[in-house]
C-alpha cells in the first residue's frame, strides 16, 4: 500500500471555520461536547475512588484535559457565533 502525499492532508485544514454549520455539523460539536463532559467528569469519580496517588494524579490529568477541550470547543463557538441585530 502506497501513503497519502502529504498535500492531501494539508487540504483538509480550514483556514477559518465555516459562517454557517450545518445541523448535523451541529449535533457532531454538541455530542464532542457530551463525551469530554462525561470522560472529565467519570475522570474526577474514579480519581476520588482511588488510593493510589500516582493513580489519582493521572486521573485528575485526565480529568483537566478533558475540560480543557469543553472549555476550547466552547470558546470556538462563542467566538465564532453571528451577531443579530436587534430590531
Amino acid at each position: 500500500m502506497q501513503m497519502q502525499p502529504q498535500t492531501m492532508a494539508q487540504q483538509a485544514v480550514m483556514p477559518q471555520p465555516p459562517q454557517i454549520i450545518s445541523t448535523k455539523d451541529a449535533l457532531y460539536l454538541t455530542d464532542m461536547m457530551s463525551w469530554n463532559l462525561l470522560a472529565m467528569k467519570k475522570a474526577h469519580f474514579f480519581a476520588s475512588q482511588c488510593q493510589d496517588q500516582e493513580i489519582i494524579s493521572a486521573m485528575e490529568r485526565a480529568g483537566q484535559m478533558h475540560q480543557r477541550h469543553y472549555e476550547r470547543i466552547l470558546q470556538h463557538l462563542q467566538q465564532n457565533q453571528p451577531t443579530i441585530p436587534l430590531q
